[in-house]
């Protein structure tokens, strides 16, 4: 009897092992440890890059962004809608876009700018098709041009997931750490 219960013990810890193998699989996040950031302060999202074949990729991460910073109640959250917001693959003026939204949110007397990168969105070729995510973001302080806090992080979901759900996931996630002084 006691034979029986160890082999079920180790039959489930095996299992648990299995599974978090499996959902660690799934998901590669670094980043860096959160800023104390003040609480009332006016934010805003800037132009992702696209370094994705996926049309608008960039755009779609960024309205994800804008939403989730809406949704943790910062500041004011503004969106820039300038040039910068026509994606064209593989043009290499990123850096010249980013600071010329940094100029306008330093016009528009904004604190932080969530500025980011997407390197993946897509699903995947093959069988099951599955959604799959890569996102770099900043907070930049506007007023100094410093990066105060960055992430990176890759996601996929199952075949039956959407695209956008992995992306919110992974964005939400990132974000959470990057937020969490927030004063």
């Amino acid at each position: 009897m006691k034979h029986r219960r160890f082999t079920a013990s180790r039959l489930r810890l095996f299992a648990g092992v299995a599974l978090l193998g499996l959902l660690s699989a799934c998901s590669t996040v670094d980043r860096g440890r959160a800023p104390a950031l003040e609480a009332n302060a006016s934010w805003a999202v800037l132009p992702f890059d696209n370094h994705t074949e996926t049309p608008m990729a960039g755009s779609r991460a960024a309205a994800i962004a804008s939403a989730l910073l809406h949704a943790r109640g910062v500041g004011t959250v503004k969106r820039y809608t300038g040039d910068a917001l026509q994606e064209t693959l593989f043009d290499g003026r990123d850096a010249k876009r980013r600071e010329d939204a940094l100029a306008w949110a330093r016009n528009e007397g904004v604190r932080y700018a969530l500025v980011g990168a997407v390197d993946e969105w897509r699903y995947k070729v093959g069988v099951d098709g599955e959604p799959a995510v890569g996102v770099a973001l900043e907070i930049v302080d506007v007023g100094s041009g410093a990066t105060v806090w960055s992430a990176t992080g890759g996601q996929s979901g199952w075949s039956r997931e959407a695209l956008s759900a992995v992306g919110q996931k992974l964005i939400r996630n990132l974000l959470g750490t990057g937020l969490a002084n927030v004063r």
